[in-house]
């Protein structure tokens, strides 16, 4: 499988960097929302969450589809169902700032993930795992074999390397 690649990394407002990835969904607002935000849902292609969510507090994130499957904290900085949803998350990689941004026109759903980067450089590992992941979220609403991570990394690190020196 050649997976697509459809990352962009862009300036971002503030001296930063966002990278950019985009799903199209043909489903409502409401069901993709869903799809991202409930604890079983989000098992089926990211990991299940626990705890209790709302804008502030900080929910436990279990990586269900890395080494080891391990557990993270993860903390909901802004959530407005069913468009808008921005989140912090510490790891063993680093901080991650990210944002998940829905829109529906005609009975499609767009679905827009930005990862906010310090360091363009990021982008490189970075990435790959994030189409690796969209590309789960996909296959999981549609009932289709999960994808594997072997098609994406380290197939699409170069790509990615590119977009990062254009933009450094």
């Amino acid at each position: 499988m050649t997976p697509k690649l459809t990352g962009r990394l862009v300036g971002g407002a503030t001296g930063t960097y966002d990278m950019v990835l985009t799903r199209t969904f043909r489903a409502s607002i409401d069901d993709v929302w869903a799809s991202v935000t409930e604890s079983d849902r989000t098992a089926r292609w990211f990991g299940a969450w626990r705890g209790e969510a709302g804008p502030g507090r900080t929910v436990e994130v279990q990586m269900g589809f890395e080494e080891g499957t391990p557990w993270c904290e993860l903390r909901i900085e802004v959530c407005e169902p069913p468009r808008h949803l921005a989140v912090s998350m510490r790891d063993e990689a680093g901080d991650w700032r990210m944002e998940l941004r829905l829109t529906e026109d005609g009975g499609v759903t767009t679905l827009e993930l930005v990862h906010h980067l310090a360091d363009p450089a990021v982008a490189e590992n970075a990435g790959p795992g994030w189409e690796y992941y969209l590309d789960m979220l996909v296959a999981a609403r549609d009932g289709r074999p999960l994808p594997d991570f072997a098609d994406y990394y380290p197939a699409q690190a170069a790509y990615f390397a590119a977009q990062a020196r254009a933009v450094g």
